[in-house]
């Protein structure tokens, strides 16, 4: 029987699931596959570390060099993370004519251009399935299950830990430091969790995924980002008793000459299909011109979910080098070459979305008035106004809902409203995103 070898850099927490199941689940491969996929080397700078895998003599070593210039290794699996070192070894490895499996999303949404122009260019594959969306197939149904449609739209949930920090605060009234602490305590969240609550993980794969849906080149750096940080218990409160839960969204729309691209707290409606996305599990929603909605749910993150879209991706290359398929046999970024186009990113100041405004306003009258006649004068159009709760300090909460605005003027009417006497904080906003899959 035929063997594909396979040498696999870093042996961390994915890495050593990668390794799991290349070895505990062999035979159930080699009955899929046709082939042996021999895990012939695994590079680690932790040798002594317990993994809870026993492997070979002289397969655990730590210099990843004799991988990459291995000329018996046919796939390459890089699993150390990290912009600098992965990059180099990536690299290395595509030019020595090795197809490479990552699940590195920061590198790819950085440096995924110049990567997978040098894939191209030396003819071999650069496989990323776990990059997003953990053991959801997202990147295999946008490239091959959906080959057939324009896609509109891609709306989601990208990030466990920011799902699981606000499932707490919506279900047990936590405060954001309190749902966050518990998320660490449980190993869902980083001793610096910044990556993840302020957004930028989701926007590492918000980046990737846009360039495999609309044939653009990776755009990380024009991507609206927010985070979760300035979320509270009462802002969450107000969106329930309105119908609405918050989620931080990943939301990507196609316009055909310029896309949207952005990460936020989002109001989602109670009978949306992502308001009933709780704890660490992601999903994601697309749109297809030919298939309309369809929505990808699961676990985004964790040792064997992640493992299991990595060794889908060494299958993969397993099959195409069995079969002879030529590499490159399905596009990487899922169009050809030159199809890939650089599309403009909508600014943030020009989306159009509906709104949720609350105001901390002195209990006296007239307020409502000026509130409102600051938001007339830039074209924001109310829908509904509610006074909720009880007066701190003489102020009371107001609260709105606006009908479709642009951000730039609601930024503006903020800022003026934020300056008035007759307000005693800093105004909140949080969008509202209404044209999302209804169960």
């Amino acid at each position: 029987m035929k063997s594909i070898r396979v040498g696999l850099v870093g042996c961390g927490t994915v890495g050593t699931g990668v390794a799991r199941i290349l070895l505990e689940n062999e035979s159930l491969l080699k009955a899929r596959v046709g082939a042996d996929i021999q895990l012939r080397r695994v590079a680690d700078i932790d040798l002594k570390k317990n993994r809870g895998i026993r492997f070979d003599k002289g397969v655990l070593i730590e210099d990843a060099s004799e991988i990459v210039d291995d000329p018996d290794i046919d796939i390459v699996v890089e699993m150390i993370g990290g912009l600098g070192a992965a990059y180099d070894l990536i690299l290395a490895a595509i030019k020595n004519g090795k197809h490479v499996v990552t699940a590195n999303k920061a590198l790819l949404a950085v440096h995924g251009n110049a990567l997978f122009s040098a894939a191209f260019k030396k003819g071999v594959d650069l496989a990323f399935e776990a990059s997003v969306g953990g053991c959801m197939p997202v990147i295999k149904t946008l490239r091959e299950s959906l080959v057939g449609n324009r896609i509109e739209s891609m709306i989601g949930i990208l990030n466990g830990t920011c799902n699981y920090i606000l499932t707490q605060i919506t279900r047990e009234g936590m405060t954001f430091k309190e749902a966050l602490a518990q998320a660490q305590a449980q190993g869902l969240a980083e001793a610096d969790p910044t990556l993840d609550v302020e957004g930028h993980d989701t926007a590492h794969k918000l980046a990737i995924l846009s360039a495999l849906a609309y044939g653009m080149t990776v755009n990380l750096k024009d991507i609206y980002v927010e985070g979760i940080s300035g979320i509270t218990p009462l802002d969450i409160d107000f969106a329930r008793q309105f119908g609405y839960t918050v989620k931080l969204l990943a939301i990507s729309k196609n316009f055909g000459n310029r896309v949207e691209a952005r990460i936020h707290p989002t109001m989602v409606p109670e009978n949306n299909l992502l308001s009933g996305v709780n704890g660490s599990v992601n999903a994601l929603t697309i749109t297809g011109d030919r298939v309309g909605d369809m929505m990808l749910y699961g676990y985004g993150a964790g040792m064997m979910p992640t493992a299991s879209a990595v060794v889908s991706d060494i299958v993969d290359l397993a099959r195409n080098l069995l079969s002879g398929s030529r590499p490159l046999r399905i596009p990487m970024m899922s169009y050809q070459k030159n199809h890939i186009r650089k599309l403009p990113v909508v600014p943030i100041g020009d989306i159009y979305t509906h709104y949720y405004f609350r105001f901390s306003a002195l209990d006296q009258p007239g307020v409502l008035s000026k509130i409102s006649g600051v938001l007339g004068k830039y074209g924001i159009s109310i829908q509904s106004v509610h006074q909720k709760g009880r007066k701190t300090n003489g102020s009371v909460p107001v609260v709105m809902l606006s009908h479709k605005a642009r951000e730039k003027d609601v930024v503006s009417a903020l800022s003026k409203i934020g300056a008035m006497d007759v307000v005693g904080a800093k105004p909140i906003l949080i969008r509202i995103e209404e044209e999302v899959q209804q169960q």
